[in-house]
């Protein structure tokens, strides 16, 4: 038997007919007329475009089709759906909201009939996830320091001037009896909506010390390392004593492991050669895993060099150190004791500090390094370039650690502070660099870096191993440079290392969201955040970002960080002003100075 029947199938305004066999054999009759269409509309939410359509007489499923930047055609997003609406999820820095188009179909197995294509109505700032502490008190400086699990679902905020005198987990905020003795929260994403998991205290609340001053986090999410520069205790050991504060400013990193949606301490990180003032955990930074730990002691005054030298000897004031901590099972034991091959007093060695995904990778940041060398490898003995900074690359064989690269800018100026911010690739074959005081007016991926006709506008340079010898790969200022926007005071790479982000604070557009216009400083010291992408070597800038609330001074961009593929970005800004609490309050409410924000796109 023969049976031919007509299917219509209306697909981006084109219908299209054609036969296909068809016999007959009991049960209910196949539907021979292809659904109407829907009529499909559009919402967003932190990090989503939810589209939604009433439901189709005659449909048994619906196709979502996605045309991401309006040239490239559409195709379809996941397998059918039998619902009415439809999630995508969208990295809002990343998007784009002038060209990205929808539509659904509507199908039975007659056909299926497309709706009209339909936009992310709303804009970016809509999408833009907003946090605040759980309790919003002014000067707190929540968003002084993010971190972003590889997922991108937890994400750490510290607020190391927050005066609760809670201690360990899920303690009270209300009672501001410990001033600055600082806290992190823990926000995650999980069925949809973000939402404060935990809210982060030492064991001890002693005021001023700034507990959450750094943060870093494993690539699951389940390991943070919480930095407390401003720690007095004289403990040595690991798990030492922490109730005397005998040591003002010595500093401490404490360890905190997550079961389940469980937080709980595991580690109090102190180190043998410890003294008054060195603020070990001003900078920290874990490995994938979370078993190796690096932690920065800016203002160490040891005059040792290179890895595991003498440590007693402190007649180099300030020159700075970086230790690194091994996990074994659930102990944690001090693997490196790192210094500079060049250490010079007040060199600040240990300002900046990045891990690759492995930990075999070390960057460290020294922002008053004063060689006038440039480039790679030059001998750093010359002190002639006061504040000039530069960086050291250290590698790991086993557990012996060893200085791989001396690495300086290739216009190496007095008072850059090259090496204000470090990030490395998961590989650690990319480096970013910044040097917040450089001085060029270059705009860009392809600057003129010659000149210093815009003092402090900032500048990052990007650096490539090939085996183990490094060169540098690119010269990057921002597309609106401007004198004193510090651009570079942060830095963020992509686990492939072809996306970087990097923070302005002091930037000064009143722009919100994502693309505005980044010529009207209105907004002294708003702060900015750019991304640049890599494509077979070559960089170029893709977003100009902005808070969705822009004002003066609040000092968005001063850190920043991307998950593993750069889908998701959180940034700070601790000199926001609104008293909203939570998830999605109130942005316009600046009644509370200083409290602090962070933003997820």
């Amino acid at each position: 038997m023969n049976c031919l029947k007509t299917v219509s199938r209306f697909l981006y305004g084109v219908l299209a007919s054609f036969a296909i066999a068809s016999c007959g054999g009991g049960g209910d009759a196949a539907p021979t007329v292809a659904p109407s269409a829907p009529t499909v509309t559009s919402s967003i939410g932190v990090k989503q475009l939810i589209l939604s359509w009433t439901a189709v007489s005659g449909a048994s499923s619906y196709k979502v089709y996605a045309n991401p930047a309006g040239i490239t055609g559409f195709t379809q997003l996941g397998a059918d759906v039998t619902g009415t609406s439809y999630t995508v999820e969208i990295p809002v820095h990343r998007y784009d909201w002038a060209n990205a188009r929808y539509l659904v179909e509507a199908c039975n197995a007659a056909g299926c009939t497309g709706s009209a294509e339909v936009t992310a109505g709303g804009g970016a700032s809509s999408a833009i996830g907003y946090l605040k502490a759980s309790v919003a008190d002014p000067s707190d400086s929540f968003g002084r320091a993010v971190a972003v699990s590889g997922d991108g679902n937890t994400v750490a905020v510290g607020a190391p001037l927050e005066d609760s005198n809670a201690i360990g987990i899920n303690g009270t905020a209300t009672d501001n009896s410990a001033p600055l003795t600082g806290a992190v929260y823990v926000y995650v994403h999980a069925a949809g909506a973000w939402a404060l998991q935990a809210y982060i205290k030492p064991p001890v609340a002693a005021s001023f010390d700034t507990f959450g001053s750094a943060v870093a986090l494993s690539a699951n999410g389940n390991t943070l390392a919480v930095g407390s520069p401003s720690e007095d205790s004289d403990a040595t050991t690991i798990n030492g004593e922490q109730n005397n504060n005998a040591a003002s400013g010595a500093g401490a990193v404490y360890v905190f492991t997550r079961s389940g949606v469980t937080w709980s301490q595991q580690a109090y990180v102190k180190v043998l050669n410890q003294d008054g003032g060195d603020a070990l955990g001003e900078t920290v930074a874990l490995s994938a895993d979370g078993n190796t730990l690096a932690a920065g002691a800016r203002f160490e005054d040891s005059a040792s060099i290179g890895v595991d030298g003498e440590s007693g000897i402190n007649t180099a004031t300030s020159a700075g150190a970086v230790y690194v901590f091994r996990r074994s099972g659930t102990s944690w034991a001090k693997e490196a004791y790192v210094k500079a091959s060049n250490t010079g007093a007040s060199d600040q060695f240990g300002f900046a500090i990045a891990l690759s995904d492995d930990g075999d990778t070390l960057a460290v940041g020294a922002i008053l390094e004063a060689s006038s060398d440039s480039g790679i490898n030059e001998a750093g003995t010359d002190d002639s370039a006061s504040g000039a900074g530069a960086v050291y690359v250290f590698v790991r064989t086993g557990s012996a650690w060893a200085q791989q690269a001396y690495i300086k800018a290739s216009n190496t100026d007095a008072s850059d502070a090259f090496g204000s911010s470090v990030s490395l690739s998961s590989d650690g074959n990319t480096l970013a660099v910044a040097a917040t005081g450089e001085d060029s007016n270059g705009t860009g991926a392809a600057a003129d870096q010659s000149n210093a006709a815009a003092a402090d506008a900032g500048a990052v340079y990007v650096f490539v191993r090939t085996g183990i010898t490094w060169a540098q790969q690119a010269y990057i200022k921002a597309s609106n440079t401007g004198a004193s926007d510090a651009f570079g005071t942060a830095v963020s790479l992509s686990d492939n290392g072809n996306m970087l982000a990097v923070g302005a604070a002091a930037e000064d557009s009143a722009a919100t969201g994502v693309g505005g216009d980044e010529t009207n400083n209105s907004a002294n010291g708003s702060g900015a955040v750019y991304l640049y992408t890599r494509t077979a070597g070559t960089w170029s800038q893709t977003s100009y970002i902005k808070a969705p609330n822009s004002a003066a001074d609040d000092t968005f961009g001063v850190v920043a960080a991307l998950n593993s593929d750069g889908n998701t970005l959180a940034v700070g800004a601790y000199g926001e002003d609104s008293a909203a609490t939570g998830t999605g309050g109130n942005q316009n409410d600046n009644s509370a100075a200083s409290a602090g924000a962070a933003y997820l796109y």
